[in-house]
């Protein structure tokens, strides 16, 4: 049997006409997991069967790769591959919001319109670290995670700083962390493709950072490299903020 032959298979289609594939599985308060590259692998499945089992409504989002290929030189350079030429993201621009996150936006609005509660979770990892930030513009994400951001690659002072938000959405995000919407990020300590980000969010958003730092120099806190400490942070912060 496949790996998503138990999750049920559909699409979103948001205001503007964008489509994409997606995968559902689970009953509860709706998480929103965006993949990492090269894709919807074997082990971000495990990761979002954890969810599941945790009683979550897991969506996730198809934007790129091939589901269910295993990390690996082949199915990375695909990934980068289908990036590169993509409008929807990037992965150098900075102090700008990648074009996907409208997308999300409405995906996550979609869920929280069936599942109810407080809010959504949204789980960005690695190259979509940031697009759970960008997703906590609309009030319908109650609980942004960001594993391992790692866009705009951190190529020189200004992009290893930044957010990938527009000023405008930055500002959004500034006003729902004064508010109470905290935000959770995982790293490893010394990763060095996360930059200053995390330095750049706990100027910007103060306390309501919060931050998981794990020793050593690995990458992928919660699918590849999974640390528990990411992992059982992630579900006391899903627990705490959307089980109210």
């Amino acid at each position: 049997m496949a790996l998503l032959d138990t999750w049920t298979h559909g699409e979103h289609t948001d205001a503007a006409g964008t489509s994409h594939p997606t995968y559902r599985k689970g009953d509860g308060p709706g998480v929103v997991l965006v993949h990492e590259i090269p894709g919807i692998s074997p082990d971000v499945i495990e990761y979002a069967e954890d969810l599941v089992a945790a009683g979550y409504t897991v969506v996730m989002p198809h934007l790129f790769g091939t589901s269910e290929a295993p990390v690996g030189a082949r199915s990375v350079g695909r990934a980068l591959a289908q990036i590169c030429v993509s409008r929807e993201m990037s992965m150098l621009a900075a102090g700008r919001t990648t074009p996907v996150a409208g997308w999300l936006r409405s995906l996550a609005r979609e869920l929280h319109e069936e599942v109810g509660g407080p809010g959504v979770g949204a789980l960005g990892m690695c190259f979509t670290g940031g697009f759970a930030l960008a997703m906590m513009v609309d009030d319908s994400v109650a609980a942004p995670v960001l594993a391992q951001p790692s866009t705009p690659f951190p190529l020189g002072r200004r992009r290893a700083s930044d957010l990938q938000l527009s000023p405008a959405d930055l500002d959004v995000v500034r006003e729902r962390a004064a508010a109470g919407c905290s935000v959770l990020g995982l790293r490893y300590q010394g990763d060095r493709m996360i930059g200053t980000r995390f330095e750049t969010l706990t100027r910007e958003l103060g306390d309501a950072f919060l931050r998981v730092d794990l020793p050593g120099s690995k990458h992928s806190t919660l699918t590849l490299h999974r640390h528990q400490d990411a992992v059982d942070a992630v579900l006391a912060f899903f627990d705490d903020r959307l089980r109210r």
